[in-house]
C-alpha cells in the first residue's frame, strides 16, 4: 500500500512566505486515519496559514503534502473533507435549513438525500426547533452549531475544526466533544485547532506544537503527559543556590513564598529531588506529585509567548 494513502494527512517541509514574512517555516505532519489530532500554538505561530495550505486554499511556497492520498488541493479529495473555519461569515438571510440545503447543493447532493441529511444534522447539533429561523437571529453559539452541521454534511473522511467550541456554553462544548468521539468511532479523522487546552486534553489522540511557523514537537498525548510529573511542595529555608541546584532534575523550578513547583522528567526523580532538599537543610512540610496538565506542558514547550 502506498504510504501516503495510509495517512489522512501527510506533509513534509511545507513553507509559506508572504513578501519578506515567513508565515510557516516548516510544517511536517502525519495525521493517521481515524484519529483526533490537536494543533496547538500561540497567536501568530502560523496555525491559520497552515490550515489554509492543508485545505488547498493557498499554495505553499515550498514543500509537499498529501490529503487522503492525493496532492494538496486535489478536487476529488476535497470533496471528502469538511471544514468549520474559526471566522465564519454565513448567509444570515437564510434559515438554518436553507443554509444547509445550499451547502448540500454545492456538494451536488440530490435533494431527497440532502433533506434527510439536513434534518439529521440539525437534530445532532440541537437546532431542530430553530430550523426555520433566519441565521441573523442566531446567537454566536447557535451559529457555531449550524457551522458544525455544515462541516459534516458530506460525511467527510477528514474534518477540520478550527475553534469549534468558540462561543459555546458548557453544554455546547460537551455536545461537540461527543460528536468528535462519534466521528472517531466511525473512522473519521479530525484535525482540531482549539485554544481550550482542557478540551484538547480530553478529546485528542495526538497533538502537534507549532512555534514561529515550525512544528517543534508531535506526539501521542498520553506519552507527552504521562512521562512528566508536576510536584507541588511546601518548604522553608530554600536558598536561591539550592533552588538552582534542582535543575539537575527539573528545568522549570519556581518558588512562590513557601510553595515550590517543579516539573520532573520522570517519576524516578521524585525521591532524589526530595532527598536533595532535605540534605540541604530545607524544611519540607509537603511534597505532592501530580500529573502534568496539557496547559503546563504547553507553557513548558512553547514558553510564555502570549496567548492563543
Amino acid at each position: 500500500m502506498d504510504e501516503s494513502k495510509s495517512f489522512a494527512l501527510q506533509t513534509n517541509g511545507l513553507q509559506k512566505i508572504f513578501g519578506d514574512k515567513v508565515a510557516v517555516q516548516d510544517l511536517t505532519l502525519n495525521v493517521e486515519r481515524g484519529e483526533v489530532f490537536g494543533f496547538l500554538g500561540p497567536n501568530g505561530a502560523g496555525k491559520t496559514t497552515s490550515i489554509k495550505m492543508l485545505l488547498g486554499l493557498t499554495a505553499p511556497t515550498s514543500g509537499e503534502g498529501n490529503l487522503l492520498g492525493a496532492p494538496l488541493g486535489d478536487p476529488d479529495m476535497r470533496r471528502q473533507v469538511g471544514f468549520l473555519p474559526e471566522h465564519f461569515r454565513f448567509h444570515d438571510w437564510l434559515t438554518a435549513s436553507e443554509f444547509l440545503t445550499l451547502h448540500a447543493d454545492l456538494y451536488h447532493m440530490p435533494r431527497s438525500i440532502s433533506r434527510a441529511r439536513t434534518a439529521e444534522l440539525l437534530d445532532l447539533v440541537g437546532l431542530t426547533p430553530h430550523a426555520s429561523r433566519k441565521l441573523r437571529t442566531f446567537s454566536k453559539g447557535m451559529l457555531q452549531r449550524v457551522g458544525l452541521a455544515q462541516a459534516l454534511l458530506n460525511k467527510p473522511t477528514l474534518v477540520f475544526l478550527d475553534e469549534p467550541t468558540s462561543g459555546l456554553d458548557p453544554v455546547g462544548r460537551r455536545l461537540v466533544r461527543d460528536i468528535i468521539r462519534d466521528l472517531r468511532q466511525q473512522g473519521t479523522s479530525v484535525f482540531l485547532n482549539s485554544h481550550l487546552l482542557s478540551e484538547v486534553e480530553i478529546t485528542c489522540d495526538r497533538v502537534a506544537f507549532i512555534k514561529n511557523g515550525e512544528v517543534i514537537r508531535t506526539s501521542r498525548l498520553n506519552a507527552l503527559v504521562d512521562g512528566e510529573i508536576t510536584v507541588k511542595a511546601r518548604v522553608q529555608n530554600l536558598s536561591d543556590e539550592v533552588l538552582s541546584g534542582l535543575s539537575r532534575w527539573s528545568q522549570n523550578s519556581r518558588l512562590d513564598g513557601e510553595y515550590l513547583s517543579m516539573i520532573l522528567s520522570a517519576e524516578s526523580d521524585l525521591p532524589e529531588a526530595n532527598r536533595y532538599l532535605v540534605e540541604n537543610q530545607v524544611a519540607v512540610f509537603s511534597f505532592q506529585p501530580e500529573q502534568i496538565s496539557l496547559e503546563d506542558l504547553f507553557m513548558q514547550i512553547i514558553g510564555n509567548e502570549g496567548v492563543f
